[in-house]
């Protein structure tokens, strides 16, 4: 994953989904970039196991209805994130 200022401070205050290499997903408010991760607000933590919703069904629920916060605030490890996308950018089912 590009993670040079110039490509994710842009995603900064906008809401995101984080994909990770196992069954997390996260989704929230895209409040900072620190050294070791990254900070999300207002933020849906989801692990795939749990409930009979496919992950991309998941992201174009919360697209559609907006993001269901579980969490007020999260510190996102950098190693656990493969890619990173704005919400706005999901394409629908």
């Amino acid at each position: 994953m590009d993670t040079t200022p110039s490509t994710i401070q842009s995603l900064v205050g906008r809401d995101v989904v984080f994909d990770t290499a196992g069954p997390i997903t996260y989704l929230g408010r895209f409040l900072a970039v620190e050294a070791e991760g990254f900070v999300l607000e207002q933020a849906d933590i989801r692990d795939r196991h749990e409930g009979h919703v496919s992950k991309e069904k998941y992201v174009c629920d919360a697209k559609a209805h907006g993001i269901q916060a579980n969490r007020a605030r999260i510190f996102v490890f950098r190693d656990a994130v493969i890619s990173v996308s704005a919400l706005e950018d999901v394409i629908g089912e």
